[in-house]
Parts: C-alpha cells; structure tokens; sequence
C-alpha cells in the first residue's frame, strides 16, 4: 500500500469513517476537513499518526502534513470519501461554501475579535493569489541578479523572464478587486472595475480643485476600499430593483456610484492609510533600528500560528509600491529561521525516533521558507522550544534591521528570499539567516529542550 493511500485511510479512521466527512480541501501544507459530527472525531489519535505533524482547530479542522504530500493525501482521501477535494487557493480562506453560516458561528465561539476577523478577512483576500505572487517575485528575483551579474537587460531573453516576473503585479490590482468583492459578498467582475478606475492612466488627465488625479493614489489599500464599496452599495441597490431589470441597473448603478465616490473619497482615504502605514513602519524600522527588528520579529511566529500573517501581504506590496523596496519582510523571514535553528538543536539532542522522523520531514521545507511543519509538528507541542525560536528569530531580525536588508518582492522565506533582496545585499541577508539560525539553536539546547518534553511527542 503507497503511504499517501494507508495515511489517508488512518485519517479517515480518525476522523470517525467516510461517512463523517462534509467536506474536504488541501492549502499548502494542511489537509481541512469539515466533520459531519465534530464528537466522533479522535482528535489525539489524529495526532500520533505517523505523518501528521500537528492539528489545528480553526475554522475547519486542520491537519498538518507538508508540502507535496498533503495533495497526495487528499486526493487518496477524495477518492475513498467521494467527496471533491477543493484547494484554498481557488477560494477563500473558508473554501465550504455550503457552510459559511456555520463558519460564522465557529468563528464568534472561538474568541474571535474584530481584529482578529478584520486580519482574517484580509488574508482571504490574498491567500489564493500566493502562488501567483510567490512565483512571479521568484522570477523577478531571478532576473535582477542576472542583470545584476552583467546580462544585457536588452537582451530576448532577459527580456521574456521580466515580462513573465513582473507581469503579475502590474495587474494585481485588480486581482485583489476581484476577490475583495467577492469576500464582500459582491461581483468580482464589478470589484475589478472598480479596482481598474483608480489605476486607469486616464486619471492624471482629470483634474479636481486645481489638481491633477494620481493614478495608484492608495495602492492596494484604496482598491480594497473600493471593491468592498461597490459590494456594498450592490447588495443594497438590488434589494431595490425589479429583477426583470436587476442586470442592467444594478451593476451600472453601483459602479457609476463607486466610481465618483473611489475618486473623491476613497482614494484619499487610501493614499491617506497607505501614508500612515509605510511612514510608521518605516519610522519604527528606521527610530527603532536594532529594537524594531527584535520586536518585530521575535513576535512573528505566534501571528503565523493563527494564520493571520497573510493579513499582512497588502502592507508588504504598499511598501514596495510607495517607497521601491520592502524592507519587514527580511526581518520577519527571520521568524522561520529561528525555528529551523531550534529544530536542528532539538535533533541532535532528543533520542525521540518519531520526534527525529518529523524534524527530518520538516527542515527541508523550513529552509526553504514554509515552516507550518516545525511549528505545528515540532515546536508548540514541545512548548518552550516555541518560546527559544521565537528568542533566535529576534536576534536575527535585529540584524536585518541594522543593515537596512530589503526585498524588491515578495515571495516564500528562507533560502529563496535570497533571489528578492537587493542584489548587493545578498550575502548579508545569508549572513543574517545563519545568525537566527545559531541563535535559535543556541537557545534552544541551552535552556529550550529537554528529553523529557518528547515523551508525549
């Protein structure tokens, strides 16, 4: 039997048989599953399956498998339940449609706070654009250095990999338009348009009291506004219209409406936002220097294990739209990095063969910048080794912080950041990555780990 059909065939024994499965959808490292009947589920007997890393208890149930496999494992667990195994990445955050109601419900009994559904909202807006956007910052990264390393940027070449690396996120404003509506509950097709008004070229041909309109004026921060504008007034003007002739007056309507109110109000409000976000982040960085950088990532991780940091993905691109250069996601990357430090230190000092096992499927991956498997297989379960990575990720992030390391994209962590830093600053964010590693491996066997925290593992 292949391991992803018997790993599969455990999972769903665990999770109280077929018939016990509503629904059923992969991300990137996690299997999600919605029960039938959540008391039939053996949430510890989930958990001392060999190949699961951790569980989570969110919206769905969420098991953590690792990349590559966790695909393998729902198609096998697709294929025994019957049931269409959906991706996050082709929906939202929450990809059961059918059950939004319940979602909703689970939400407000799981101490949700508005910040908390705010940031929540947010990253279902950007996590089923992440692929797109980790590969074209990829490429990006890529070509720069090429350039960098003395290519003729005139050459066909060097040409079609900028076309196809920056492509991407000429348009991804309306991306984000379309998916904030639909979030909103709106068209997408309408939230795009929307999007499109505030970045038309067009703009800076109209003037208002004097002064020429700014295309872009608010990055993505005036698009959400307005895609979450036009949704608005949609559903409201629908309940109004005859539906014999709901399709020509509502959408023309509501986006006449938005259009007016994107360029004299919501834009301003965006551009204003955008400028209060990149001037304080930036002020930190910059006032806080080595402190910023300690704080900023020494308490990164815990925002990871919510799932919340994708919330943060609009303040990544409103840096790189608005001053050239992102330079927080150097200093949080630095938050995967201590983990990969204190799951090398727990390796070499545990005698826990399972606990090796799972470090040994996690590091890899950790490296190369996803480290939901640490964390949930590794790290939190053993409890303080969570606290030493967070301790080497700071060490890290104050370094980053110091040298002023900055990406021109953004993109996955780790090793592969190394392609969006600024090409001369390569070797310093390497050095800076060695540096949370040693930390978080220092940390963690000095005082982080001990044997007899693996033996419930």
């Amino acid at each position: 039997m292949r391991k992803e059909e018997s790993l599969a065939k455990e999972i769903i024994e665990q999770l109280g048989g077929t018939g016990n499965i509503a629904e059923l959808a992969s991300c990137m490292t996690r299997l999600r599953v919605k029960p039938v009947d959540e008391s039939k589920v053996n949430l510890e007997g989930i958990k001392s399956i060999d190949g699961v890393m951790g569980v989570v208890e969110a919206e769905t149930l969420q098991i953590i498998l690792g990349p590559g496999i966790v695909t393998k494992v729902a198609n096998e667990v697709a294929e025994l339940t019957g049931k269409n195994v959906q991706s996050v990445d082709e929906s939202s955050d929450n990809p059961f449609e059918g059950l939004a109601h319940k979602t909703k419900a689970e939400l407000n009994k799981k101490n949700a706070t508005p910040f908390k559904l705010f940031l929540r909202r947010i990253a279902s807006i950007f996590i089923p654009l992440i692929p797109a956007i980790v590969a074209s910052g990829l490429i990006a990264g890529i070509t720069n250095v090429i350039i960098r390393s003395g290519a003729d940027p005139t050459s066909t070449p060097v040409q079609v990999l900028d076309l196809i690396g920056w492509g991407l996120f000429g348009y991804l404003f309306v991306f984000v338009g379309i998916n904030t509506a639909r979030e909103f509950g709106g068209s997408p097709a309408l939230g795009g348009a929307a999007a499109i008004i505030l970045y038309n070229p067009k703009l800076a041909d109209i003037q208002v009291f004097g002064d020429a309109l700014l295309p872009g004026r608010g990055g993505l921060i005036g698009v959400m506004l307005a895609a979450a504008f036009i949704a608005f007034v949609e559903k409201r003007i629908r309940k109004m219209v005859p539906p014999a002739i709901d399709i020509i007056v509502t959408p023309t309507l509501s986006l006449l409406i938005t259009g007016v109110a994107a360029l004299f109000v919501l834009q301003p409000v965006g551009g204003l936002i955008s400028d209060l976000i990149t001037k304080g982040l930036l002020g930190l960085i910059d006032m806080g220097g080595i402190v910023a950088g300690l704080i900023l990532a020494g308490t990164f991780l815990p925002l990871v294990v919510t799932g919340l940091h994708q919330g943060l993905t609009p303040v990544h691109m409103e840096l790189i739209n608005t001053i050239g250069d992102d330079p927080l996601l150097p200093i949080l990357a630095m938050g995967g990095a201590g983990q990969v430090g204190a799951a090398f230190a727990i390796y070499f000092k545990t005698k826990n063969e399972r606990l090796k096992k799972v470090i040994k499927g996690g590091l890899p991956v950790g490296m190369l910048g996803i480290g939901e498997p640490l964390i949930f297989g590794v790290t939190l379960p053993l409890g303080r080794p969570f606290l030493t990575a967070c301790l080497g990720a700071a060490v890290g992030g104050a370094f980053q912080a110091f040298f002023k390391i900055a990406t021109i994209a953004i993109g996955v962590s780790g090793i592969p950041l190394v392609f969006l830093v600024h090409t001369h600053q390569i070797l310093l964010y390497l050095l800076g990555l060695l540096v949370a590693y040693f930390f978080g491996f220092l940390f963690t066997w000095t005082f982080g780990f001990k044997e007899e925290m693996a033996k419930n593992i």
